[in-house]
C-alpha cells in the first residue's frame, strides 16, 4: 500500500520524506492557501521533495476552465497529478488531461458508480472520501470494498485513493479493503507507529539496560 501525505505545508512534507516511507503528496487550494505562497510555487516545491505524484487540484468548475488550469499545472512537474472533481465535466477533462500523458486524480467520490465512470475516463487515481461518509451514518470502508471489487472484474488500471482519511484504524481498514493508496494528515501517519504496549516495552527495556549499565 502506498502512503501519500495530505498536507502543502513544506516542514511535514520534508520531514516525512526524508524516513522514505512517504509514496506522494495530495493536497487541495486550501491547504496551499495556508503555506503563504503563490499556488505553484508551493506545488513545485513540494514536487521537488518527493519523487511520486503530487496532487494539485484545480479550481475551475466547467470542462475549458479545468483544460486550461490542468496544462498549467502538469507544467510545474513531471510528477503533478491533476485533481479534477467528479462531475460530468471533470470526467470530460480527465478522459482529455489522460490522453495528452497526464496523471489526473478525479476527487470528491462518494459511490462506486462515480468510480466506475473515473475508471473508465482513465482516472490514474480515484478519491473516495471516506470520513465524510462517516460523517452521515454511511459505510466508507464498504464504498472501498465495492470498488475493488468492481476495478477487479473489469481490470482496470485506476488506483483506489483512500482520502477523507482520520484516523489509524481508517488506515488499517483501507489496506483490508484492498486500497492502492492512502492519503492522510501528516499527524495520522505517525499515530500508525504509536502503540501504549510500545512505550511499555521500551520503557522496561531502557530501565533494565540503565540498571545493569549497559552502554553500546
Amino acid at each position: 500500500m502506498k502512503f501519500f501525505v495530505d498536507t502543502a505545508n513544506i516542514d511535514d512534507i520534508a520531514e516525512l520524506a526524508a524516513t522514505g516511507l512517504i509514496d506522494g503528496v495530495t493536497t487541495n487550494p486550501s491547504l496551499v492557501a495556508k503555506a503563504g505562497k503563490p499556488f505553484t510555487d508551493v506545488i513545485k516545491e513540494i514536487c521537488e521533495l518527493v519523487e511520486g505524484p503530487v496532487s494539485a487540484e484545480v479550481v475551475a468548475t466547467d470542462y475549458d476552465g479545468m483544460i486550461s488550469e490542468g496544462r498549467k499545472l502538469a507544467a510545474i512537474a513531471e510528477n503533478v497529478a491533476v485533481k479534477l472533481p467528479l462531475t460530468w465535466d471533470g470526467l470530460k477533462a480527465c478522459k482529455t488531461l489522460t490522453g495528452e500523458g497526464t496523471m489526473v486524480n478525479v476527487t470528491l467520490c462518494f459511490s462506486a458508480n462515480q468510480a466506475l465512470l473515473a475508471a473508465k475516463a482513465g482516472a490514474t487515481f480515484i478519491s473516495p472520501f471516506i470520513g465524510r461518509l462517516d460523517d452521515i451514518n454511511l459505510d466508507g470502508m464498504e464504498l472501498i470494498s465495492d470498488i475493488r471489487q468492481i476495478y477487479d472484474n473489469y481490470l482496470f488500471d485506476t488506483e483506489i485513493l483512500a482520502a477523507s482519511i482520520r484516523t489509524a484504524n481508517h488506515v488499517k481498514e483501507s489496506a483490508l479493503a484492498g486500497a492502492d493508496v492512502a492519503t492522510m494528515p501528516p499527524n495520522v501517519i505517525k499515530s500508525l507507529a504509536a502503540h501504549p504496549l510500545t512505550d511499555k516495552g521500551l520503557a522496561a527495556f531502557m530501565a533494565d539496560a540503565e540498571k545493569a549499565g549497559i552502554k553500546v
